[in-house]
């Protein structure tokens, strides 16, 4: 459990670094930096960042890949009193021009991967004060901005001390943007004491402690992989950062050689676990591995029992739900009910309380669907520059979630699919979930997603979109194996086979971009 005295994001480093200065926090391909290593970077990036005349509240868009650079500079940030708000690295021109215009960051810190997509962007008359690039391999002087190298920076300030700047818990300390991979992304404010907050439950229920190490194949941009960063720091544990998990068995040996004790993935990354890697053949070897949580979306009961398994025995597994709005989480299965509750999203974690509402705002009876809404010190403040949007989910009963939910006679609580996802199909509403679940009980599939396209005559026909196990095989078996579980109306008109679904960069599928592909009738398998 989080120290009282941590009420700030980077306390969370620094309390580390004053009680385990010379400990391996972060491991990073030949990089092993201690907390006294970080806390150090951070304070003279932070006096280097206040030496540009930046204001308490300003921000920072940081647009980098997961390295010892991009710990630095989020504690960094946080520290100076400003607002970090992480950009992710696979963004083009002219998806990042918009977001910098929206966000007006007074500093730009980039790695050279993302330098000449920086470059690209139109930034005139955002007020870029400085931009700090990782190891610049390109001509800056044309651009008409203050452009500076990590070196540079790091080294030109000496500051041993955490800057002496007011900040309070309720002060805002990122935005983070949403992951969009079913409409536009959204940048949540949270605060300090969202973020705090959030990180302490969820150190509480899993059982943190300074002995654990976490491998992260997350993205840090992405609210589930920060979380996973501040929990760890917060308890002086170790992350392990791996970003080449489309090589997963170089994350499984590294697991094993690191003594790994945790692991985390969205459903995306259990599927490639278990179809592509060498994950069951290193099952015996596992030996350190006290857990494995997954968020990020529903998984489906197939997934969930092939992963049980091929785990060791002795792994522990939390299935989690969350959302960004949340800080990262909002509820835990506990692993003793992982096999009794397989299909449920288990209970709230502590500090968090959950409704279930009508249309009207009145609570729903015991195993009636509703929505979901959520209250708690973790619940975002709203949306960036969207006020509008931000009245419509946040009122008095807390955070309305857009997930339809009912909760059991154990007080365990289920997803019942998006509230404005359902499909109308020949005048019946459709959870497309339900129709996943059922193509993935079948053995035959390493992911599925179920889509509603125009149709004359029924207004929207069921599409679905499939990863196949086997390359070869014929969608009568998928449909017959689909027609005993389902009515008729639920059957998906059309099957298309992929090699993989589409999805963003943290590893969710993307609707939107399957619904593009089909409206253009490209097929990018086989």
């Amino acid at each position: 459990m989080i120290e009282k005295a941590k009420k700030l994001i980077h306390h969370f480093l620094e309390q580390s670094c004053r009680n385990f200065p010379d400990k391996t926090a972060l491991i990073h391909e030949d990089v092993r930096a201690t907390y006294s290593d970080i806390n150090i970077s951070a304070n003279h990036l932070a006096g280097w960042l206040l030496d540009q005349k930046v204001s308490k509240g300003d921000r920072v868009a940081l647009i980098m890949e997961n390295c010892l650079e991009y710990v630095v500079s989020y504690y960094a940030v946080l520290k100076a009193g400003l607002v970090v708000s992480p950009l992710s690295y696979e963004l083009k021109p002219d998806g990042l021009q918009p977001l910098l215009q929206e966000l007006e960051p007074s500093i730009v810190i980039a790695s050279t991967r993302c330098e000449r997509v920086l470059r690209a962007a139109n930034t005139d008359g955002i007020g870029i004060k400085a931009v700090v690039i990782n190891k610049p391999k390109i001509d800056w002087h044309s651009s008409g901005l203050p452009v500076y190298s990590w070196e540079e920076v790091t080294n030109s300030h000496r500051e041993q001390a955490s800057p002496d700047i007011e900040i309070q818990p309720t002060d805002l300390a990122s935005i983070i943007y949403t992951s969009g991979s079913t409409g536009k992304s959204k940048g949540v404010m949270l605060s300090h004491e969202n973020i705090v907050a959030n990180t302490d439950s969820i150190c509480r229920y899993l059982c943190l402690g300074q002995d654990d190490i976490q491998m992260v194949v997350l993205p840090f941009f992405y609210v589930m992989g920060k979380s996973l960063l501040n929990t760890h720091f917060a308890v002086g544990g170790t992350v392990v950062i791996n970003n080449k998990f489309a090589f997963p068995a170089s994350v499984i040996k590294q697991m094993i050689e690191e003594k790994v004790t945790g692991f985390s993935g969205v459903p995306s990354t259990y599927a490639y676990l278990l179809h592509r890697s060498p994950l069951a053949a290193c099952k015996d070897q596992l030996v350190s591995l006290r857990y494995c949580s997954q968020a990020g979306g529903h998984m489906s009961r197939q997934l969930k029992k092939e992963l049980r398994q091929v785990l060791p025995d002795t792994t522990q597994i939390f299935i989690m739900y969350g959302a960004t709005e949340a800080s990262a989480r909002l509820t835990c299965l506990d692993p003793d009910q992982f096999d009794k509750k397989m299909g449920s999203i288990g209970k709230p974690i502590p500090g968090v309380s959950l409704k279930i509402l009508t249309l009207n705002g009145s609570e729903v009876s015991q195993g009636e669907t509703g929505e979901l809404v959520a209250a708690g010190s973790n619940i975002m403040q709203g949306y960036w520059k969207d006020l509008a949007t931000s009245q419509k989910v946040l009122d008095g009963n807390g955070y309305h979630t857009g997930d339809l939910s009912h909760q059991d006679e154990d007080g365990f609580y289920y997803i019942k699919g998006r509230k404005d996802n359902l499909l109308k199909v020949g005048g019946h509403r459709i959870n497309p979930q339900e129709i996943e679940d059922v193509i993935m009980e079948s053995g035959l599939a390493i992911e599925a997603a179920v889509v509603g396209m125009p149709d004359a005559l029924l207004g929207q026909k069921l599409v679905a979109m499939i990863t196949p196990k086997d390359e070869e095989l014929d969608e009568n078996i998928l449909l017959a194996s689909c027609e005993n579980k389902l009515p008729r109306y639920k059957i998906p008109s059309e099957i298309r086979f992929v090699k993989s679904l589409p999805k963003n960069i943290s590893g969710k599928i993307n609707l939107d971009q399957i619904i593009e592909i089909l409206k253009n009738n490209t097929n990018p398998h086989r």
